[in-house]
């Protein structure tokens, strides 16, 4: 379409013959609005079941978020078609159908690169966005607007002297850099997606190869949409210096931090579905108690047993003592201190106590469950069950729970008693006197 100023335009619309085009396309886009508008309701109070495959979900998701454009399409056409057979003016019909198309079809390019980036892809976050500026780009191309407002932003010169960079350099260059960005990122997720099939290999050294990958080609791609723009990379040299020795103490954290992830993925220390907990000190305690989601860039999620995901710094995983149930070995060994009296048999006590280890079924047979006399208390003696179990993902506490409560029944059946803490305190009063001091002689 041929250069066409904005004032002119409006003025060619306020002509009789296109009044008529208009009012058909104000009709016919509220139409598509309602519709599209019903189509949606009826997606919310129908969702598509989970059992359906996930590409019929995807194309669903799709279709009603494309119908406003569609349904503006269609009725576009059936209108040009009945100005068509009038033998009436159709020029702002033609153009208003390839607004709507334009629109339609790069609604539907940002929803396929979201879905190919991921559902955590920055796109997402600003896919609106995107929509709305491609749009607009597209929009005033079609309209012959696009060199008007070239030269218009080109006029805004934001560095003056002898270098020229101008408000439309530097939109020219963000839009190159993203569309770097963008591509780049489709390669990383693409090598992610196989290298994560790679069963051969450790879940760790996977993470590491695609984390890596990632980081690696965004990178380079950040700095070939800058090279692509016009910018001078070598020119940019002191003052990435500057700006290096700035973030070097500014991002000191998370600097560490991403190194840690690395060394984290390379030792395999750390793997997803470990079981951890961060007490601070050996035994079987499971404070803090969790299992690994996530190994990420700088963070490590870490899921509780009451479904709060926790966000450790991977510096932490470094610098500090982490019990981590399933390094080596997920058979993990339980205590259950018990305190008996001493009016008691003890060696009843202790076979009370294997038996109700013994019949929990996550408790392993081999090694089988053992008790012990630990200690003479004030009160009675201290004896312990000791047990082993394979799973302690499938949680520690409700197992203690149990066991606990089978040596309570069997504690009662045969008499066996669970003395309390007590102090007997005696008063003594001697004839002289509380304080020992003789009777005071009346006088």
């Amino acid at each position: 379409m041929s250069e066409t100023k904005p004032g002119d335009l409006f003025v060619q619309l306020t002509r009789p013959e296109v009044l008529g085009e208009v009012v058909g396309i104000v009709i016919a886009v509220l139409i598509a609005i309602v519709a599209a508008h019903f189509v949606r309701r009826w997606y919310e109070k129908n969702p598509p079941s989970p059992d359906h495959p996930r590409w019929q979900m995807l194309l669903i998701e799709a279709t009603v978020r494309l119908a406003p454009f569609f349904f503006a399409a269609v009725l576009l056409l059936g209108v040009r078609a009945a100005l068509a057979m009038l033998e009436l003016h159709t020029a702002v019909i033609d153009v208003a159908l390839q607004l709507v198309t334009a629109l339609l079809l790069v609604s539907l390019g940002i929803y396929l690169l979201r879905l190919s980036l991921g559902p955590k892809s920055w796109v997402k976050t600003w896919e609106t966005q995107i929509t709305i500026v491609v749009c607009l780009m597209l929009s005033f191309e079609l309209l012959g607007w696009f060199g008007a407002v070239e030269r218009y932003l080109d006029g805004f010169d934001l560095l003056p002297g002898k270098a020229t960079f101008t408000l439309w350099a530097l939109l020219k260059g963000v839009v190159v850099v993203t569309g770097f960005m963008i591509i780049t990122s489709l390669v990383a997720r693409a090598i992610e997606r196989r290298v994560m099939r790679l069963d051969g290999v450790a879940m760790s050294t996977r993470i590491g190869i695609s984390k890596s990958a990632y980081f690696l080609l965004v990178g380079l791609g950040l700095l070939l949409g800058i090279n692509a723009a016009g910018v001078d990379i070598t020119a940019l040299t002191v003052l990435t210096g500057a700006v290096g020795l700035g973030l070097g103490f500014g991002l000191q954290a998370i600097a560490s931090n991403f190194v840690s992830g690395l060394v984290l993925l390379m030792d395999k220390s750390i793997k997803p579905g470990d079981v951890i907990s961060f007490t601070g000190h050996t035994g079987t305690s499971t404070e803090n108690f969790g299992w690994v989601q996530e190994l990420r860039g700088r963070y490590v999620v870490v899921r509780d047993r009451d479904g709060v995901e926790t966000l450790v710094p991977n510096q932490n995983l470094i610098t500090n003592s982490v019990i981590n149930w399933s390094y080596s070995d997920q058979r993990v060994r339980l205590r259950l201190p018990v305190m008996i009296s001493y009016h008691d048999d003890p060696e009843l006590a202790l076979r009370l106590l294997i038996e109700a280890a013994a019949q929990h079924p996550r408790v392993l047979k081999e090694p089988g469950p053992v008790s012990r006399l630990m200690s003479f208390e004030d009160y009675g003696m201290r004896c312990e069950a000791r047990f082993w179990i394979r799973d302690p993902m499938n949680g520690v506490n409700n197992v203690r729970s149990d066991i606990n409560r089978e040596i309570w029944r069997l504690f009662r059946k045969h008499g066996v008693t669970i003395p309390v803490a007590q102090h007997d305190v005696r008063m003594v009063t001697h004839a002289a006197g509380p304080l020992g001091n003789p009777p005071a002689s009346a006088g």
